[in-house]
């Protein structure tokens, strides 16, 4: 990955956590307490995966000369990552939430940890999901 790409991958995880915490923000006004947090946690989560593999998958890591054999697969694929760097998302977020129980630590939290989980996630994804052998001309 040129720097150029390395630069677009991070404005676009910058992006996909804006979109995250909005979409927190949008549930917690509507439900408050432990199970907000966990709901919001949640919906951030899904959307962002969803915004995040489509800014993922079609600028950052697709040649344009090549097809993906099979995206059902490779989304599912991507998605299943999730288990590896969302833990570590929701747990620094999760941690600051219980810790503080204010909305500013709470994003606080959610930046640092996804941050960090967006760090583990572009070695997955390089090295697991969007590999050159994976597309065929």
């Amino acid at each position: 990955m040129n720097r150029k790409q390395l630069s677009l991958y991070a404005t676009f995880a910058v992006i996909v956590t804006l979109i995250n915490l909005a979409s927190q923000r949008v549930v917690l006004s509507f439900i408050t307490g432990n199970i907000g947090f966990f709901t919001a946690l949640f919906i951030g989560t899904l959307v962002g995966v969803i915004i995040g593999y489509l800014l993922d998958k079609n600028w950052i890591f697709l040649d344009e000369t090549k097809i993906s054999k099979n995206y059902g697969k490779q989304f599912f694929l991507y998605a299943i990552t999730g288990a590896i760097h969302t833990p570590i998302f929701w747990v620094i977020e999760t941690l600051f939430w219980f810790i503080w129980m204010t909305e500013q630590m709470r994003e606080l939290g959610a930046i640092i940890g996804l941050t960090l989980a967006y760090t583990v996630k572009y070695f997955i994804l390089k090295n697991y999901i969007f590999r050159t052998e994976d597309y065929q001309p």
